[in-house]
């Protein structure tokens, strides 16, 4: 089934995202998670692709498997910084030829040693190609806090239009932590005539290192809510779960309550943190996918 189809059914949705391994002696644990987590019954989930395609081959089989097997709608990702026309083709034929019907395409981290293909600069790029290689409903990403590489969040809201004239259908947003951030980005793009669906990318953080390495990688804006709990909780493991679980769940609470009806949880392979987002949304959510 179709990401825009199911996000145009009116009702909230729950999705959750995986990665594939690194190494193919991790394979078998990270299959077992996704399909952990599949048991919930998602309305979709995404795997993730490796920085320059590394991990593709996993990305593929991992999707497939989801979505054959289990039967949940699966998002691959499908990264273009480093990769050729020809690999993108192949991959693509790949992902029809195993029935994934759902694409997000992403520019993707320049690799610290550099580019190894110069095909695709922007991943607007990457979406004309799909766009003329079959009949794939395509995601792209969106950054409420604008991009680390943007001069501006005009210049970035521009690059995300420049991506939905290229022919994405709905976007998920990058990971944050204070809902008015999203509100007041929802405003902005909707004035500027972006209308596709913009599901609401949340991250359950359970550990203090989690955060830190995300404020290193993207700066994510922390409101002080949310430091107080790093620092009251940061240093009790256990703690610091719960209560990171507990903050994810209420933005998620707020974000429906306010009409965001997309939330895609970053769930980082951990069916138990997926498991505990889903039952603490049991009433708002309703049944399952399966039993609807």
């Amino acid at each position: 089934m179709k990401i825009r189809d199911i996000l145009g059914q009116g009702r909230p949705t729950l999705s959750f995202e995986v990665f594939p391994p690194k190494t193919e002696d991790k394979y078998e644990t990270v299959e077992a998670a996704a399909k952990k987590i599949a048991g919930l019954s998602p309305d979709f989930m995404s795997v993730t692709y490796g920085a320059g395609g590394g991990t593709s081959r996993y990305t593929v089989d991992i999707a497939a498997a989801l979505n054959n097997e289990y039967h949940v709608p699966t998002l691959a990702h499908l990264t273009c910084v480093s990769s050729t026309r020809e690999h993108v083709a192949r991959v693509l034929k790949e992902l029809k030829d195993r029935g994934i019907e759902n694409v997000l395409a992403l520019r993707g981290d320049i690799p610290k040693e550099g580019r190894t293909a110069y095909d695709y600069q922007y991943a607007s790029q990457l979406i004309q190609e799909i766009k003329s290689s079959g009949d794939f409903c395509i995601g792209a990403a969106c950054y409420p806090e604008g991009h680390v590489e943007s001069a501006n969040k005009s210049e970035d809201i521009a690059h995300l239009k420049e991506k939905v004239e290229a022919g994405c259908d709905f976007v998920t947003t990058q990971m944050f932590f204070d809902n008015n951030i999203l509100y007041n980005y929802l405003y902005r793009i909707r004035e500027k005539g972006i209308t596709v669906p913009v599901v609401a990318g949340i991250m359950p953080v359970t550990s203090a290192a989690q955060i830190r390495r995300i404020c290193q990688m993207s700066g994510t804006y922390l409101p002080s809510r949310f430091k107080a709990i790093v620092d009251k909780f940061g240093d009790n493991p256990a703690a610091m779960k719960q209560a990171g679980i507990a903050y994810a769940a209420e933005q998620i609470i707020d974000l429906i309550a306010n009409g965001v009806n997309g939330i895609h949880v970053y769930s980082m392979n951990k069916p138990d943190v997926a498991e505990r987002i889903r039952e603490s949304l049991s009433e708002i959510l309703g049944p399952a996918r399966g039993s609807r």
